[in-house]
């Protein structure tokens, strides 16, 4: 789901670009402790590796992304996460390009607000498991969107990538699915043995 330089046109991946650098410092000035680094560390680390394993697909990509579970872990702080992570990958791998990062966390870390928003408003229910029915479907929304962003980015690029977006979409089926079940059996387990991992995303509220 990464999108490589020169196939959007400048003011979309400028315009990209700012938005994530001030959604980033927005959310890094709502919510910061350094105690939680090692952890927001860790899933950053995570994101990295699955956003390497990826399938090309013409001028764009599939592969796992785990976007959907950042928001179920680290909340509103999954988006300067996944910023740090496609900075590393342009970096190290020359992964994504970049003058494209900024629309790629676009792409990949407005779902994973939304994937916290879900995950979070479901724990209000009284569902049974609702930790990993909520997770589930944060995990696979968040793919579903990112998917969505990323086709309308290459229907905005010109015609010449029409042709790439249902493959694209149908690639990334299979991803929401697995990330779905990831999600719920993550959020399952580590309610029952280590709740206070989610309490990023949660609130010490949830707990108490």
């Amino acid at each position: 789901m990464h999108i490589a330089d020169g196939v959007l046109p400048a003011y979309l991946w400028i315009s990209g670009n700012v938005f994530s650098g001030t959604l980033a410092l927005w959310t890094l000035s709502k919510k910061t402790n350094a105690e939680d680094i090692p952890y927001i560390s860790l899933v950053t680390a995570a994101v990295f590796v699955a956003s390497l394993l990826h399938v090309p697909i013409g001028p764009v990509s599939a592969h796992f992304i785990l976007n959907g579970l950042a928001g179920i872990t680290l909340g509103i702080l999954s988006f300067p996460a996944i910023v740090v992570a496609l900075t590393l990958q342009a970096v190290l791998f020359q992964f994504g390009g970049f003058t494209t990062i900024g629309i790629n966390a676009v792409i990949m870390g407005v779902p994973a607000l939304a994937a916290w928003g879900i995950f979070r408003a479901g724990q209000k229910t009284h569902i049974k498991h609702k930790l990993g029915i909520f997770a589930a479907l944060a995990g696979g929304i968040a793919i579903a969107l990112g998917t969505l962003l990323f086709s309308l980015c290459l229907l905005m690029a010109g015609k010449g990538f029409q042709n790439v977006v249902p493959l694209a979409v149908i690639s990334h089926l299979p991803i929401m699915v697995i990330e779905a079940v990831v999600c719920f059996f993550f959020a399952e387990y580590v309610g029952k043995v280590k709740p206070e991992l989610l309490e990023i995303s949660l609130g010490k509220e949830f707990y108490s």
